[in-house]
């Protein structure tokens, strides 16, 4: 099989708020960290790969920066890395987004799978897989938990609203995994060295891309992002004494104080 996994490199909250510059997120490469919920879609397409054949290339879209993340793929077994890196780009909405993404994804062809995340750790929108792969035309299927590849199709389980379903499909495809689908595996101290020293990212621009200039960056993002922080919850707990009745009676009426109940 041949499988595209679509990763993102995120702000790392750790390292402090974020840096604006003129209502531009400043990502630079101590301050990003690979998308979390793009670990299991990048352990599902390994799993495929290891029982399967083929092969994993990791995709990408962002500035140099977001370079970090497809060396950790490379660690981890990914056998190819590629990179939408243009700064016509910057600004890009998840619309313009999927739009680089699918035309990097069409240059990457022929492939089986198209795998994402279910959503990122920075914007939390969950539309970049689903809009990719209508712009693709390709099948989906979003919170896969689990995947059987049988001849030219596969058969996924997802697993939503206390449902377990089963679906089909047809390849190629693509598929958003759910986060808690798989454990992914930590990064082989035997696969960071080939990552870092010999690995080698394949960087395409907008032109290579054949991007409409009209359909990239802010000039075609219908959103903007304002303003991006960190937010900190003050919380603090409070001991109600008397008895169980008493805490109870305390309970409701601080309840209905606050107009949380009716």
């Amino acid at each position: 099989m041949k499988i595209i996994v679509c990763i993102k490199s995120v702000v790392k909250w750790s390292a402090g708020e974020p840096v604006l510059a003129e209502g531009k997120l400043m990502r630079t490469a101590e301050g990003m960290e690979l998308n979390p919920f793009d670990r299991p879609a990048l352990e599902l397409g390994l799993r495929l790969k290891e029982e399967r054949g083929g092969s994993v290339t990791a995709l990408s879209m962002g500035p140099e920066a977001a370079e970090d993340a497809l060396y950790e793929a490379l660690a981890l077994g990914a056998d190819k890395a590629v990179l939408a890196c243009d700064r016509a780009l910057a600004g890009s909405d998840t619309l313009a987004t999927s739009y680089a993404l699918a035309a990097a994804v069409k240059r990457l062809a022929p492939f089986d799978l198209i795998l994402f995340g279910t959503r990122t750790a920075d914007s939390d929108t969950g539309q970049v897989g689903p809009q990719t792969a209508s712009l693709l035309c390709l099948p989906l299927v979003g919170w896969a938990w689990s995947v059987k590849a049988d001849g030219g199709g596969i058969e996924v389980e997802r697993r939503v609203d206390g449902f377990r379903e089963i679906y089909q499909a047809d390849l190629p495809a693509a598929l958003t995994v759910h986060a808690g689908a798989l454990v992914p595996r930590d990064v082989p101290l035997y696969g960071i060295g080939p990552a870092f020293g010999a690995g080698k990212i394949e960087r395409l621009t907008c032109a290579e891309l054949g991007l409409d200039p009209a359909r990239i960056g802010e000039r075609g993002s219908p959103t903007r992002v304002v303003s991006i922080r960190p937010v900190t919850r003050e919380r603090k707990c409070e001991l109600i004494a008397g008895t169980v009745e008493e805490q109870a009676e305390e309970v409701v009426k601080r309840l209905l104080e606050k107009g949380l109940v009716g």
